[in-house]
Protein backbone atom coordinates (compact mmCIF):
# COMPACT_ATOMS: atom_id res chain seq x y z
CA UNK A 1 0.00 0.00 0.00
CA UNK A 2 2.63 2.64 0.72
CA UNK A 3 4.42 1.91 -2.50
CA UNK A 4 1.51 2.60 -4.41
CA UNK A 5 0.63 5.78 -2.10
CA UNK A 6 4.64 6.66 -2.66
CA UNK A 7 4.49 6.28 -6.32
CA UNK A 8 1.23 7.88 -6.81
CA UNK A 9 2.45 11.17 -5.11
CA UNK A 10 5.53 10.99 -6.04
CA UNK A 11 3.83 10.98 -9.85
CA UNK A 12 1.52 13.79 -8.89
CA UNK A 13 4.07 16.04 -6.93
CA UNK A 14 7.33 15.32 -8.90
CA UNK A 15 8.89 14.46 -5.94
CA UNK A 16 9.55 11.67 -3.04
CA UNK A 17 7.21 11.89 -0.27
CA UNK A 18 7.64 10.92 3.07
CA UNK A 19 5.21 9.17 4.27
CA UNK A 20 4.23 8.49 7.89
CA UNK A 21 1.33 6.67 9.73
CA UNK A 22 -0.75 9.09 12.54
CA UNK A 23 -0.58 7.53 15.79
CA UNK A 24 -4.40 8.34 15.80
CA UNK A 25 -5.61 6.21 12.86
CA UNK A 26 -9.04 8.49 13.10
CA UNK A 27 -6.50 11.12 11.12
CA UNK A 28 -6.20 8.62 8.30
CA UNK A 29 -4.26 6.06 7.17
CA UNK A 30 -0.82 8.06 5.96
CA UNK A 31 0.41 11.55 6.73
CA UNK A 32 2.97 13.65 4.68
CA UNK A 33 5.16 16.55 6.49
CA UNK A 34 5.62 17.36 2.32
CA UNK A 35 4.02 21.13 2.96
CA UNK A 36 6.82 22.05 5.51
CA UNK A 37 9.57 20.96 3.00
CA UNK A 38 7.96 23.32 0.18
CA UNK A 39 7.47 26.49 2.07
CA UNK A 40 10.45 28.23 1.47
CA UNK A 41 10.47 26.91 -2.13
CA UNK A 42 7.28 28.07 -2.97
CA UNK A 43 7.48 31.14 -0.09
CA UNK A 44 4.01 30.27 1.50
CA UNK A 45 2.89 29.02 4.74
CA UNK A 46 3.01 25.17 5.38
CA UNK A 47 -0.97 25.36 6.24
CA UNK A 48 -1.85 27.37 3.22
CA UNK A 49 0.23 24.70 0.75
CA UNK A 50 -0.97 21.97 2.33
CA UNK A 51 -4.93 23.49 1.48
CA UNK A 52 -3.84 23.78 -2.16
CA UNK A 53 -2.80 20.43 -2.17
CA UNK A 54 -5.58 18.81 -0.20
CA UNK A 55 -7.96 20.18 -2.68
CA UNK A 56 -6.25 18.76 -5.82
CA UNK A 57 -6.83 15.32 -4.65
CA UNK A 58 -10.52 15.86 -5.09
CA UNK A 59 -11.11 13.39 -8.21
CA UNK A 60 -8.56 10.47 -6.98
CA UNK A 61 -9.98 6.82 -6.41
CA UNK A 62 -7.18 5.54 -3.91
CA UNK A 63 -8.36 8.26 -1.07
CA UNK A 64 -11.31 8.56 0.51
CA UNK A 65 -10.31 11.46 1.72
CA UNK A 66 -7.49 13.98 1.94
CA UNK A 67 -7.64 16.37 4.56
CA UNK A 68 -5.20 19.27 5.56
CA UNK A 69 -4.08 19.83 8.80
CA UNK A 70 -1.80 22.15 10.60
CA UNK A 71 0.00 22.05 7.50
CA UNK A 72 -0.02 18.19 7.34
CA UNK A 73 -1.94 16.31 4.49
CA UNK A 74 -3.38 13.30 5.92
CA UNK A 75 -4.65 10.39 3.68
CA UNK A 76 -7.43 7.93 3.66
CA UNK A 77 -7.06 5.12 1.87
CA UNK A 78 -10.95 4.20 -0.10
CA UNK A 79 -13.06 1.35 0.57
CA UNK A 80 -12.42 0.82 -3.37
CA UNK A 81 -8.74 0.68 -3.17
CA UNK A 82 -8.49 -1.47 0.39
CA UNK A 83 -11.21 -4.23 -1.23
CA UNK A 84 -9.45 -4.67 -4.26
CA UNK A 85 -5.98 -4.83 -2.80
CA UNK A 86 -7.14 -7.54 -0.69
CA UNK A 87 -9.17 -9.53 -3.13
CA UNK A 88 -6.08 -9.32 -5.29
CA UNK A 89 -3.60 -10.41 -1.87
CA UNK A 90 -6.12 -13.60 -1.46
CA UNK A 91 -5.52 -14.58 -5.33
CA UNK A 92 -2.46 -14.15 -5.70
CA UNK A 93 -0.95 -15.39 -2.01
CA UNK A 94 2.42 -16.05 -3.19
CA UNK A 95 3.14 -12.55 -4.76
CA UNK A 96 1.78 -10.63 -1.91
CA UNK A 97 4.46 -8.06 0.09
CA UNK A 98 6.85 -9.09 -2.95
CA UNK A 99 8.87 -7.06 -5.25
CA UNK A 100 11.41 -7.32 -8.34
CA UNK A 101 14.91 -6.00 -6.91
CA UNK A 102 17.96 -5.92 -9.24
CA UNK A 103 20.09 -6.23 -7.20
CA UNK A 104 22.89 -8.91 -6.59
CA UNK A 105 23.95 -9.50 -2.73
CA UNK A 106 26.68 -11.80 -1.24
CA UNK A 107 25.76 -12.40 2.24
CA UNK A 108 28.13 -14.21 4.77
CA UNK A 109 26.92 -15.10 8.28
CA UNK A 110 27.40 -18.23 10.92
CA UNK A 111 30.99 -19.12 10.00
CA UNK A 112 32.02 -20.50 12.67
CA UNK A 113 34.92 -22.24 13.23
CA UNK A 114 34.61 -26.16 12.44
CA UNK A 115 35.87 -27.13 15.99
CA UNK A 116 32.99 -27.99 17.73
CA UNK A 117 28.76 -27.88 17.67
CA UNK A 118 27.28 -24.14 17.79
CA UNK A 119 26.38 -22.54 20.84
CA UNK A 120 23.57 -19.96 21.10
CA UNK A 121 25.35 -17.45 20.05
CA UNK A 122 26.09 -18.53 17.13
CA UNK A 123 22.74 -19.40 16.71
CA UNK A 124 21.47 -15.74 17.16
CA UNK A 125 24.02 -14.85 14.14
CA UNK A 126 22.09 -17.68 12.28
CA UNK A 127 18.64 -16.44 12.82
CA UNK A 128 19.16 -13.30 12.08
CA UNK A 129 20.99 -13.62 9.10
CA UNK A 130 18.34 -16.61 7.47
CA UNK A 131 15.69 -14.12 8.39
CA UNK A 132 17.41 -11.08 6.74
CA UNK A 133 17.85 -13.37 3.81
CA UNK A 134 14.73 -14.84 3.79
CA UNK A 135 12.77 -10.98 3.83
CA UNK A 136 15.39 -9.79 1.25
CA UNK A 137 14.74 -13.08 -1.49
CA UNK A 138 10.97 -12.27 -1.05
CA UNK A 139 11.98 -8.69 -1.79
CA UNK A 140 13.10 -9.83 -5.11
CA UNK A 141 17.11 -9.61 -4.00
CA UNK A 142 19.48 -11.71 -5.57
CA UNK A 143 21.04 -13.64 -2.42
CA UNK A 144 23.40 -16.11 -1.93
CA UNK A 145 23.99 -17.30 1.75
CA UNK A 146 27.49 -18.09 2.42
CA UNK A 147 29.79 -19.70 4.89
CA UNK A 148 33.21 -19.09 5.56
CA UNK A 149 34.68 -21.95 7.21
CA UNK A 150 37.69 -21.29 9.36
CA UNK A 151 39.59 -24.64 9.06
CA UNK A 152 43.33 -23.25 8.75
CA UNK A 153 45.29 -21.97 11.79
CA UNK A 154 46.00 -23.04 15.83
CA UNK A 155 42.51 -23.75 15.79
CA UNK A 156 42.13 -26.80 13.47
CA UNK A 157 45.97 -28.27 15.35
CA UNK A 158 44.26 -27.88 18.38
CA UNK A 159 41.29 -29.91 17.28
CA UNK A 160 43.47 -32.72 16.22
CA UNK A 161 45.27 -32.30 19.82
CA UNK A 162 42.47 -32.52 21.66
CA UNK A 163 40.64 -35.23 20.17
CA UNK A 164 44.35 -37.40 20.67
CA UNK A 165 44.62 -36.50 24.22
CA UNK A 166 40.77 -37.82 24.87
CA UNK A 167 41.61 -40.23 22.50
CA UNK A 168 44.89 -41.07 24.89
CA UNK A 169 43.57 -40.77 28.47
CA UNK A 170 39.77 -42.51 27.87
CA UNK A 171 40.77 -45.20 25.36
CA UNK A 172 44.26 -46.12 25.54
CA UNK A 173 44.24 -45.48 29.67
CA UNK A 174 47.38 -43.22 29.88
CA UNK A 175 47.91 -40.41 32.33
CA UNK A 176 47.79 -36.98 30.25
CA UNK A 177 48.55 -33.72 30.87
CA UNK A 178 46.09 -31.06 29.38
CA UNK A 179 46.98 -27.46 27.91
CA UNK A 180 45.09 -24.63 29.16
CA UNK A 181 43.13 -24.24 26.50
CA UNK A 182 41.90 -27.69 24.45
CA UNK A 183 38.35 -28.44 23.16
CA UNK A 184 35.97 -31.19 25.00
CA UNK A 185 32.66 -32.30 25.31
CA UNK A 186 30.84 -35.47 24.09
CA UNK A 187 31.45 -34.60 20.58
CA UNK A 188 34.97 -34.99 20.91
CA UNK A 189 34.31 -38.45 22.44
CA UNK A 190 32.44 -39.48 19.45
CA UNK A 191 35.15 -37.97 17.04
CA UNK A 192 37.92 -40.63 19.17
CA UNK A 193 35.49 -43.45 18.60
CA UNK A 194 35.38 -41.97 14.70
CA UNK A 195 38.98 -41.79 14.64
CA UNK A 196 39.55 -45.65 15.68
CA UNK A 197 36.70 -46.57 13.20
CA UNK A 198 38.75 -44.34 10.51
CA UNK A 199 42.60 -44.94 10.88
CA UNK A 200 42.63 -47.44 13.77
CA UNK A 201 43.67 -46.68 17.34
CA UNK A 202 47.62 -45.88 16.76
CA UNK A 203 46.76 -42.26 15.22
CA UNK A 204 45.85 -41.50 19.13
CA UNK A 205 49.51 -41.65 20.14
CA UNK A 206 51.40 -40.29 17.06
CA UNK A 207 52.23 -37.22 17.17
CA UNK A 208 53.37 -36.87 13.18
CA UNK A 209 49.61 -37.78 12.24
CA UNK A 210 47.65 -34.74 14.47
CA UNK A 211 47.35 -32.57 11.33
CA UNK A 212 45.82 -35.26 9.94
CA UNK A 213 43.32 -36.43 12.25
CA UNK A 214 42.56 -32.78 12.59
CA UNK A 215 41.72 -32.47 8.43
CA UNK A 216 39.06 -35.13 9.10
CA UNK A 217 37.62 -34.09 12.30
CA UNK A 218 36.72 -30.47 10.68
CA UNK A 219 35.54 -32.13 8.42
CA UNK A 220 33.31 -34.36 10.89
CA UNK A 221 32.62 -30.97 13.25
CA UNK A 222 30.91 -29.31 10.18
CA UNK A 223 28.79 -32.14 9.59
CA UNK A 224 27.37 -31.64 13.23
CA UNK A 225 26.91 -27.73 12.36
CA UNK A 226 25.38 -28.55 9.01
CA UNK A 227 22.58 -30.52 10.64
CA UNK A 228 22.47 -28.23 13.60
CA UNK A 229 21.72 -25.11 11.52
CA UNK A 230 19.23 -27.58 8.70
CA UNK A 231 17.03 -28.63 12.16
CA UNK A 232 16.52 -24.84 12.47
CA UNK A 233 15.67 -24.45 8.80
CA UNK A 234 18.32 -22.61 7.83
CA UNK A 235 20.34 -23.90 4.77
CA UNK A 236 23.48 -22.32 2.80
CA UNK A 237 24.11 -21.81 -1.23
CA UNK A 238 27.89 -22.28 -0.58
CA UNK A 239 30.85 -23.10 1.41
CA UNK A 240 34.31 -21.37 1.19
CA UNK A 241 36.92 -22.93 3.40
CA UNK A 242 39.74 -20.56 4.20
CA UNK A 243 42.54 -23.98 3.44
CA UNK A 244 41.65 -22.96 -0.52
CA UNK A 245 42.03 -19.51 -0.36
CA UNK A 246 46.00 -19.22 0.15
CA UNK A 247 47.11 -20.28 -2.72
CA UNK A 248 46.03 -17.01 -3.89
CA UNK A 249 48.48 -15.45 -1.07
CA UNK A 250 50.71 -13.88 -3.05
CA UNK A 251 48.70 -12.22 -5.73
CA UNK A 252 46.65 -10.56 -3.40
CA UNK A 253 49.62 -9.11 -1.83
CA UNK A 254 50.26 -7.91 -4.88
CA UNK A 255 47.33 -6.22 -5.54
CA UNK A 256 47.83 -4.65 -2.02
CA UNK A 257 50.82 -2.96 -3.32
CA UNK A 258 52.00 -0.51 -0.65
CA UNK A 259 48.84 -1.39 1.51
CA UNK A 260 51.02 -3.69 2.94
CA UNK A 261 55.27 -3.19 4.35
CA UNK A 262 57.55 -5.65 5.84
CA UNK A 263 58.91 -4.23 9.55
CA UNK A 264 60.41 -6.25 12.54
CA UNK A 265 60.55 -9.45 10.51
CA UNK A 266 56.79 -9.21 9.83
CA UNK A 267 54.16 -8.25 7.21
CA UNK A 268 51.99 -5.56 8.16
CA UNK A 269 48.43 -3.95 6.53
CA UNK A 270 48.69 0.17 6.42
CA UNK A 271 45.39 0.29 8.08
CA UNK A 272 45.77 3.58 10.32
CA UNK A 273 45.79 5.25 7.18
CA UNK A 274 42.12 4.19 6.56
CA UNK A 275 40.70 4.64 9.72
CA UNK A 276 42.04 1.97 12.12
CA UNK A 277 43.68 2.51 15.57
CA UNK A 278 46.76 0.84 14.47
CA UNK A 279 48.81 -0.66 11.45
CA UNK A 280 48.15 -4.77 11.97
CA UNK A 281 50.06 -7.43 11.82
CA UNK A 282 49.32 -10.33 8.70
CA UNK A 283 51.98 -12.23 8.36
CA UNK A 284 54.27 -13.22 12.31
CA UNK A 285 57.70 -13.58 12.28
CA UNK A 286 57.24 -17.27 11.70
CA UNK A 287 55.89 -17.09 8.49
CA UNK A 288 52.15 -18.02 9.92
CA UNK A 289 49.19 -15.78 8.68
CA UNK A 290 47.05 -14.56 11.03
CA UNK A 291 43.22 -14.23 11.13
CA UNK A 292 43.11 -10.96 9.42
CA UNK A 293 45.37 -12.51 6.49
CA UNK A 294 42.32 -14.90 5.66
CA UNK A 295 39.78 -12.01 5.90
CA UNK A 296 41.80 -10.17 3.26
CA UNK A 297 42.09 -12.91 0.99
CA UNK A 298 38.61 -14.07 1.37
CA UNK A 299 37.22 -10.41 0.79
CA UNK A 300 39.39 -9.88 -2.44
CA UNK A 301 37.37 -13.09 -3.74
CA UNK A 302 34.23 -12.13 -2.70
CA UNK A 303 34.69 -8.93 -4.63
CA UNK A 304 36.17 -11.06 -7.91
CA UNK A 305 32.67 -12.37 -7.98
CA UNK A 306 31.39 -9.51 -8.54
CA UNK A 307 28.08 -9.06 -6.14
CA UNK A 308 26.44 -5.26 -6.33
CA UNK A 309 26.61 -5.25 -1.93
CA UNK A 310 28.14 -7.51 0.30
CA UNK A 311 27.19 -7.88 4.07
CA UNK A 312 28.85 -9.67 7.07
CA UNK A 313 26.96 -10.54 9.95
CA UNK A 314 29.79 -10.99 12.75
CA UNK A 315 29.43 -12.12 16.37
CA UNK A 316 30.29 -8.47 18.31
CA UNK A 317 33.58 -9.51 19.68
CA UNK A 318 34.45 -9.02 16.08
CA UNK A 319 33.72 -4.94 16.49
CA UNK A 320 37.65 -4.09 15.82
CA UNK A 321 38.13 -6.18 12.50
CA UNK A 322 35.49 -3.68 10.27
CA UNK A 323 38.30 -1.13 10.43
CA UNK A 324 40.96 -3.65 9.10
CA UNK A 325 38.99 -5.64 6.97
CA UNK A 326 37.17 -2.08 5.18
CA UNK A 327 41.03 -1.14 4.72
CA UNK A 328 42.00 -4.11 3.29
CA UNK A 329 39.17 -3.81 0.78
CA UNK A 330 40.03 -0.23 0.10
CA UNK A 331 43.61 -1.21 -1.06
CA UNK A 332 42.47 -3.82 -2.79
CA UNK A 333 41.18 -1.48 -5.13
CA UNK A 334 37.44 -1.98 -4.42
CA UNK A 335 34.72 0.37 -2.75
CA UNK A 336 34.36 -0.54 0.73
CA UNK A 337 31.28 1.05 1.14
CA UNK A 338 29.82 -1.67 -0.66
CA UNK A 339 30.69 -3.99 2.21
CA UNK A 340 28.15 -4.14 5.18
CA UNK A 341 29.11 -5.51 8.43
CA UNK A 342 26.37 -6.51 11.15
CA UNK A 343 27.00 -7.43 14.80
CA UNK A 344 25.24 -9.86 16.67
CA UNK A 345 25.44 -9.88 20.95
CA UNK A 346 26.07 -13.13 22.44
CA UNK A 347 23.16 -14.45 24.40
CA UNK A 348 21.95 -14.80 28.24
CA UNK A 349 19.93 -17.94 28.88
CA UNK A 350 17.49 -18.43 31.99
CA UNK A 351 15.42 -21.47 32.86
CA UNK A 352 12.84 -20.51 35.47
CA UNK A 353 14.89 -17.65 36.61
CA UNK A 354 18.08 -19.25 36.86
CA UNK A 355 20.95 -19.54 34.94
CA UNK A 356 20.82 -22.07 32.28
CA UNK A 357 23.48 -25.24 32.90
CA UNK A 358 26.05 -25.33 30.15
CA UNK A 359 25.94 -28.49 28.10
CA UNK A 360 27.77 -31.83 28.72
CA UNK A 361 28.29 -32.25 24.77
CA UNK A 362 30.13 -29.19 24.58
CA UNK A 363 32.47 -28.95 27.72
CA UNK A 364 31.80 -24.78 28.22
CA UNK A 365 29.05 -24.00 26.08
CA UNK A 366 25.25 -23.84 25.81
CA UNK A 367 24.55 -25.64 22.37
CA UNK A 368 22.04 -24.44 20.04
CA UNK A 369 20.57 -27.95 19.02
CA UNK A 370 20.01 -28.60 23.28
CA UNK A 371 17.79 -25.50 23.23
CA UNK A 372 16.23 -26.40 20.08
CA UNK A 373 15.50 -29.95 21.58
CA UNK A 374 13.76 -27.94 24.69
CA UNK A 375 11.87 -25.47 23.17
CA UNK A 376 11.82 -26.47 19.68
CA UNK A 377 12.89 -24.53 15.73
CA UNK A 378 10.39 -22.24 16.38
CA UNK A 379 10.53 -20.84 19.45
CA UNK A 380 14.02 -20.56 18.87
CA UNK A 381 13.80 -18.30 15.80
CA UNK A 382 11.43 -16.19 16.93
CA UNK A 383 13.31 -15.28 20.12
CA UNK A 384 16.46 -14.32 18.51
CA UNK A 385 14.56 -12.35 15.58
CA UNK A 386 12.68 -10.75 18.10
CA UNK A 387 15.48 -8.13 19.38
CA UNK A 388 17.75 -5.61 17.62
CA UNK A 389 21.19 -7.97 16.86
CA UNK A 390 22.78 -6.10 18.22
CA UNK A 391 22.03 -5.37 21.59
CA UNK A 392 22.13 -8.03 24.65
CA UNK A 393 19.29 -10.54 24.82
CA UNK A 394 17.95 -12.54 27.79
CA UNK A 395 15.56 -14.70 27.87
CA UNK A 396 13.81 -17.41 30.30
CA UNK A 397 13.17 -21.18 28.31
CA UNK A 398 10.14 -21.45 30.69
CA UNK A 399 8.28 -18.66 29.34
CA UNK A 400 9.01 -20.16 25.61
CA UNK A 401 7.41 -23.28 26.55
CA UNK A 402 4.03 -22.20 28.12
CA UNK A 403 1.24 -23.07 25.66
CA UNK A 404 -0.59 -19.86 26.67
CA UNK A 405 -1.23 -15.97 25.00
CA UNK A 406 2.15 -15.11 27.56
CA UNK A 407 3.85 -16.78 25.25
CA UNK A 408 4.43 -14.74 22.13
CA UNK A 409 4.77 -17.31 19.44
CA UNK A 410 1.67 -19.62 20.34
CA UNK A 411 -0.29 -16.01 20.59
CA UNK A 412 0.67 -15.40 16.80
CA UNK A 413 -0.21 -19.58 15.79
CA UNK A 414 -3.58 -18.87 18.07
CA UNK A 415 -4.68 -16.10 15.45
CA UNK A 416 -3.93 -18.19 12.32
CA UNK A 417 -5.66 -21.19 13.89
CA UNK A 418 -8.52 -19.40 14.99
CA UNK A 419 -9.25 -17.86 12.03
CA UNK A 420 -9.06 -21.38 10.48
CA UNK A 421 -11.48 -22.36 13.27
CA UNK A 422 -14.06 -19.58 12.70
CA UNK A 423 -13.40 -20.82 8.91
CA UNK A 424 -14.76 -23.72 9.27
CA UNK A 425 -17.63 -23.17 11.32
CA UNK A 426 -18.89 -21.03 8.51
CA UNK A 427 -22.46 -20.96 7.33
CA UNK A 428 -21.48 -19.40 3.90
CA UNK A 429 -19.58 -21.08 1.11
CA UNK A 430 -16.05 -20.63 0.08
CA UNK A 431 -16.87 -18.75 -3.27
CA UNK A 432 -19.41 -16.30 -1.23
CA UNK A 433 -16.47 -15.11 1.09
CA UNK A 434 -14.28 -14.74 -2.31
CA UNK A 435 -16.66 -12.99 -3.65
CA UNK A 436 -17.46 -10.38 -0.68
CA UNK A 437 -16.02 -6.90 -1.56
CA UNK A 438 -14.76 -5.62 1.08
CA UNK A 439 -16.89 -2.43 1.41
CA UNK A 440 -18.87 -1.25 4.68
CA UNK A 441 -17.36 -3.10 6.60
CA UNK A 442 -17.32 -0.70 10.04
CA UNK A 443 -14.50 1.10 11.82
CA UNK A 444 -13.23 -2.35 13.51
CA UNK A 445 -12.95 -4.27 10.27
CA UNK A 446 -11.71 -2.19 8.08
CA UNK A 447 -8.63 -0.88 10.66
CA UNK A 448 -8.40 -4.55 10.88
CA UNK A 449 -7.94 -5.08 7.03
CA UNK A 450 -5.30 -2.42 7.28
CA UNK A 451 -2.87 -3.66 9.63
CA UNK A 452 -3.07 -7.16 7.81
CA UNK A 453 -2.17 -5.40 4.46
CA UNK A 454 0.70 -3.60 5.90
CA UNK A 455 2.92 -6.44 5.78
CA UNK A 456 4.78 -5.50 2.56
CA UNK A 457 5.66 -2.10 3.97
CA UNK A 458 7.28 -4.15 7.28
CA UNK A 459 9.00 -6.39 4.97
CA UNK A 460 10.79 -4.15 2.98
CA UNK A 461 11.43 -1.48 6.33
CA UNK A 462 12.66 -4.71 7.71
CA UNK A 463 15.27 -5.66 5.56
CA UNK A 464 16.62 -2.11 4.30
CA UNK A 465 16.71 -1.01 8.15
CA UNK A 466 18.52 -4.60 8.81
CA UNK A 467 16.09 -4.59 11.82
CA UNK A 468 14.70 -8.10 11.51
CA UNK A 469 12.38 -7.41 15.10
CA UNK A 470 9.95 -5.32 12.94
CA UNK A 471 8.49 -8.27 11.33
CA UNK A 472 7.53 -10.29 15.04
CA UNK A 473 6.30 -6.82 16.50
CA UNK A 474 4.40 -6.70 13.50
CA UNK A 475 3.05 -10.33 13.89
CA UNK A 476 2.13 -9.76 17.59
CA UNK A 477 0.42 -6.81 17.06
CA UNK A 478 -1.65 -8.13 14.43
CA UNK A 479 -2.42 -11.19 16.49
CA UNK A 480 -3.55 -8.68 19.29
CA UNK A 481 -5.98 -6.72 17.03
CA UNK A 482 -7.22 -10.25 15.63
CA UNK A 483 -8.05 -11.45 18.81
CA UNK A 484 -9.58 -8.10 20.19
CA UNK A 485 -11.89 -8.34 16.67
CA UNK A 486 -12.82 -11.94 17.66
CA UNK A 487 -14.34 -10.86 21.24
CA UNK A 488 -15.32 -7.76 19.74
CA UNK A 489 -17.26 -8.11 16.53
CA UNK A 490 -19.86 -11.30 16.02
CA UNK A 491 -19.30 -12.42 12.02
CA UNK A 492 -20.20 -16.19 12.15
CA UNK A 493 -24.89 -16.18 11.26
CA UNK A 494 -24.58 -12.34 10.31
CA UNK A 495 -25.47 -10.82 7.16
CA UNK A 496 -21.82 -9.56 7.20
CA UNK A 497 -20.61 -13.06 7.60
CA UNK A 498 -19.23 -13.18 4.25
CA UNK A 499 -16.87 -10.15 4.04
CA UNK A 500 -15.82 -10.09 7.61
CA UNK A 501 -14.75 -13.68 7.17
CA UNK A 502 -12.63 -12.21 3.93
CA UNK A 503 -10.61 -9.71 5.81
CA UNK A 504 -9.90 -12.63 8.41
CA UNK A 505 -8.30 -14.31 5.49
CA UNK A 506 -6.18 -11.39 4.78
CA UNK A 507 -5.07 -11.54 8.24
CA UNK A 508 -4.64 -15.34 8.00
CA UNK A 509 -1.94 -14.29 4.40
CA UNK A 510 -0.29 -11.75 6.59
CA UNK A 511 0.38 -13.63 9.54
CA UNK A 512 1.33 -17.14 7.56
CA UNK A 513 3.49 -15.07 5.24
CA UNK A 514 4.84 -13.78 8.06
CA UNK A 515 5.38 -16.76 10.05
CA UNK A 516 7.13 -17.85 6.82
CA UNK A 517 9.61 -15.07 6.28
CA UNK A 518 10.94 -16.40 10.06
CA UNK A 519 11.37 -19.28 9.20
CA UNK A 520 8.20 -20.86 10.76
CA UNK A 521 4.99 -22.33 9.24
CA UNK A 522 1.59 -21.45 10.75
CA UNK A 523 -0.08 -23.76 12.23
CA UNK A 524 -3.94 -24.26 11.07
CA UNK A 525 -4.93 -25.79 14.56
CA UNK A 526 -3.22 -25.62 18.18
CA UNK A 527 -2.47 -29.09 20.34
CA UNK A 528 -3.92 -26.73 23.09
CA UNK A 529 -6.31 -24.22 22.49
CA UNK A 530 -6.67 -21.94 25.51
CA UNK A 531 -7.92 -18.37 25.61
CA UNK A 532 -5.77 -15.87 23.96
Amino acid sequence: MKQRVSALLREKLGREVVLEKPRDRSFGHFATPIAFSLAKELRKSPMVIAEELASSFDDSEVFSSVESVKGYLNFRLSENFLSEYGTWALDNPSEFAKQEKNEKILLEFVSANPTGPLHIGHARGAVYGDTLLRLGRHLGYDITAEYYVNDAGNQINLLGLSIQLEGRASVLGEDVEYPESYYRGEYITGLVEGAIEKFGKEILSDESRQKELALWAKDGVMEIVVQSLADTNIHFDTFVKESTLYSEWDRVMAKMGSGVYEKEGKTWIASEAKGDDHDRVVVREDGRPTYLAGDIVYHNQKFERGYDHYINIWGADHHGYIPRVNAAVEYLGYDSNKLETLLSQMVSLLKDGEPYKMSKRAGNVILMSDIVEEIGSDALRFIFASKKSDTALEFDLAEFKKQDSSNPIFYIQYAHARIQTLLSKAEVSKEDIANATLKNLGENADSLLFDALLLPEIVEDAFSSRQVQKLPDYLKALAASLHKFYYDVRMIGTPDEAKLLKVLLVVALSLKTGLSLMGIEAKDRMEREEEA
